[in-house]
């Protein structure tokens, strides 16, 4: 794949000198960020915030690559379940959530003297509903890859000629995209979507999936390349199980397999986005 380098030497550019602030969550859009940063500005760190909707998994990750590619990381405590606004889970949603961690962003490059915070928007992201990105604008943070156009095949073309490990990692979503608009999160609620995730995961063997919450019943998006490996009468027997013993009363598979803003197709449902 050839990347464009002038749009990425843009961004060099516009963070060449500063001390920045990289909002890390580990994926490759962050990394790539991070990367660019930590060859042309003065300082960088790299902040992740922990709460109840970033999976435990995703966590730890973030922490190793931070390690793996050499750069500082700080880990910080946002309690996103004690907004009503986030917790009552209206169509801006995420413009609440953003606008808290973005706030909290913003507070610690002050406390730690850095010039400017930046985050991992790209400009593929735009297709579709997207509240949390006026949230950024409103208090200042910056999104390069979208102010430059940059996709993601962009980025992951880059990170592929860079060497690093997250060039082929699967899109993550924060833990609340798996409840319909108008459905209560709550702590419980996440970590049993949770459970079933990492179930999934781990009996079989797939790396993109997404356990949307529905009342008494959970379905199951998989990587549309990877849904033949759900045919397994034995583990879908263990996943029964497992969901059960989650909450959950029924187990459901989407036959289109995940694809982006799949709890959005409600407000749109000509626009299905799939990746």
């Amino acid at each position: 794949m050839i990347i464009s380098e002038e749009k990425f030497e843009r961004v060099r550019s516009l963070l060449r000198g500063k001390r920045v602030l990289v909002a890390f969550s580990g994926g490759v859009d962050s990394t790539v960020l991070a990367h660019l940063a930590q060859g042309s500005a003065t300082e960088t760190i790299l902040l992740t915030v922990d709460s109840t909707t970033f999976p435990r998994t995703e966590l730890q990750a973030a922490i190793d690559l931070a390690g793996e590619i050499g750069i500082r990381i700080k880990v910080i405590q946002v309690d996103e379940l004690s907004s009503k606004e986030f917790v009552s889970n209206p169509v801006d949603r995420c413009y609440h959530c953003k606008k808290e961690h973005a706030s909290a962003w913003l507070d610690m490059a002050k406390q730690l003297g850095m010039d400017v915070v930046v985050e991992g928007t790209n400009a593929s992201d735009m297709r579709g509903h997207r509240p949390g990105t006026l949230a950024l604008e409103e208090v200042g943070v910056l999104s390069p890859f979208r102010k430059f156009g940059i996709t993601k095949s962009d980025i992951r073309g880059y990170a592929k000629e860079a060497g690093l490990s997250v060039a082929d990692r699967p899109s993550m979503a924060c833990l609340a995209s798996r409840f319909p608009y108008g459905t209560e999160i709550t702590e419980d609620r996440v970590r049993r979507v949770e459970e079933v995730e990492q179930g999934v995961k781990e009996l079989f063997d797939v790396s993109c999936v997404r356990a949307r919450f529905h009342d008494n019943m959970v379905r199951i998006e998989v990587g549309r390349e990877e849904r033949e490996k759900l045919f397994d009468l034995m583990r879908l027997d263990r996943l029964h199980e497992l969901a059960k013993s989650a909450g959950f009363k029924y187990v459901a598979f989407d036959v289109l397999g995940y694809r982006t803003g799949a709890m959005d197709e409600v407000l749109d449902p000509s626009t299905d986005q799939v990746e």
